[in-house]
């Protein structure tokens, strides 16, 4: 993998995971198996309230050429072909909805030592396309993402984007929904022996006049047992812990309450995925 400034995808991605990556409030169990031919079976169960949904993947790998097949409890029939390095840096994804004829695209990606882009193309007669590209290096990048509605002849998504990496911080600026949204994020590892970091997001809506603060840490409490923290300014306060049982074998639960209402019940949420 060429290292350089990454996906605009990639911009503040380390304070998001830290923030909101594994916490939820439903439960949740996935369990994968391997048959002899190397294909891998994974069922999905979710509970949401009374709600139960459900999903079977599999995933073929054949060199270079990955194939992901999903079916959700819908009857939907989601297929994904990743093609790796078909050329140096290119990555290709062809993937396509049944019965929906008009959920078909296509996505290539590219990064280079100073650049990094990805575009798409859905396969309609009039199609949305997106683009998005990020130039810079390892410390220091800058980045667009751009959709347009050949169908409205419209800007559908304009975004812009800003990494700054030293060291053991990471900063990222993004102003999203046209100019109406800027998010100000933050990173840094305190302890890489034991995984300890701090992340704290800030969002500010220029149409509602509306800011949203998020601050949370990370901690391994030895090898394979890790905690996560948050709160925000509405007085949201969350926590998990995640214990690896076996190898890539995780189970996670969390929960979260409202400071401003204690009164009610904490929201719990459990999460068991099971791998050979």
């Amino acid at each position: 993998m060429v290292k350089g400034p990454g996906l605009y995808s990639d911009i503040g991605k380390k304070a998001r995971d830290l923030l909101y990556r594994d916490y939820q409030t439903d439960h949740k169990f996935t369990v994968t198996t391997y048959t002899s031919a190397g294909v891998a079976i994974t069922s999905s169960g979710i509970k949401k309230g009374d709600l139960l949904l459900g999903d079977v993947s599999t995933q073929l790998k054949n060199k270079n050429i990955t194939t992901d097949v999903k079916v959700d409890t819908n009857s939907n029939l989601l297929t994904t072909i990743t093609i790796d390095e078909p050329a140096p840096g290119l990555k290709a994804i062809f993937s396509f909805i049944v019965p929906d004829q008009k959920s078909g695209k296509v996505e290539l990606q590219y990064q280079h030592e100073y650049a990094g882009i990805s575009t798409s193309l859905g396969l309609t007669a009039n199609p949305v396309i997106n683009f998005s590209g990020v130039v810079g290096n390892t410390a220091l990048s800058l980045g667009t993402d751009v959709s347009f509605d050949t169908a409205s002849g419209n800007l559908t998504k304009l975004n812009a984007g800003l990494n700054f990496i030293h060291t053991d911080l990471i900063a990222s600026l993004l102003v999203n929904d046209k100019g109406d949204t800027l998010t100000a994020s933050y990173y840094q590892t305190v302890s890489p022996l034991t995984s300890t970091a701090v992340g704290a997001e800030m969002s500010h809506s220029f149409s509602s006049n509306e800011n949203t603060f998020t601050i949370g840490t990370q901690h391994a409490l030895d090898p394979l047992t890790s905690v996560k923290a948050r709160v925000n300014n509405y007085g949201r306060a969350s926590a998990l812990i995640q214990h690896e049982w076996r190898p890539k074998s995780l189970f996670t639960i969390s929960g979260e309450v409202d400071t401003r209402a204690i009164e009610k019940s904490a929201k719990i949420g459990l999460a068991l995925a099971l791998k050979p």
